[in-house]
């Protein structure tokens, strides 16, 4: 999902990885820093702790970058009735 929103848009992605106890010690606490798994663009939280939408996502940089939010895919069914055009 973030190398296509990093070709999409012109934003630069970090992606930090690290054990899960690494995320539960004070002085991870400490840098005040969303609880993983997160996502954040720029300094807002997207979400923390769960797992995210790439629509979401997608919106939240849209927003940071001043753009117009993008269109919802269609899915299931009114992906086959109303074909990309």
């Amino acid at each position: 999902m973030m190398p296509r929103l990093g070709a999409k848009y012109p934003v630069e992605i970090d992606i930090t990885s690290k054990p899960k106890a690494e995320y539960q010690t004070d002085a991870y606490f400490e840098l005040d820093l969303p609880v993983a798994p997160a996502v954040m663009v720029g300094n807002e939280i997207v979400v923390e702790g769960s797992d995210v939408t790439q629509f979401l996502i997608e919106a939240t940089i849209c927003k940071q970058l001043d753009l117009p939010p993008p269109e919802p895919e269609r899915n299931g069914i009114l992906k086959k009735v109303f074909k990309a055009r």
